[in-house]
């Protein structure tokens, strides 16, 4: 299991339209709207990195309105 986080930048006026979608996505299991440099934080937990990189590059990132992604892969100590 691949957990990771997604924090997400959306353009101006789109924030809750991209969180709506971002929270359908297979694998997103949590969303939130948040205040700061980045405006949606997501927890992703999928099968594999290469699945992961299909979620965060061609699901998140092909939302309209998205303009920038961060992901921070969970690793353990």
């Amino acid at each position: 299991m691949v957990k990771a986080y997604s924090l997400i930048s959306a353009e101006p006026g789109k924030t809750a339209e991209v969180f709506e979608r971002v929270k359908q996505i297979e694998g997103v299991k949590l969303a939130e709207a948040v205040a700061g440099p980045y405006d949606i934080v997501a927890r992703i937990e999928v099968d594999s990195l290469e699945k992961l990189t299909k979620t965060v590059f061609g699901e998140i990132r092909g939302i309209p309105g998205v303009t920038n992604t961060t992901t921070l892969i969970v690793v353990e100590l």
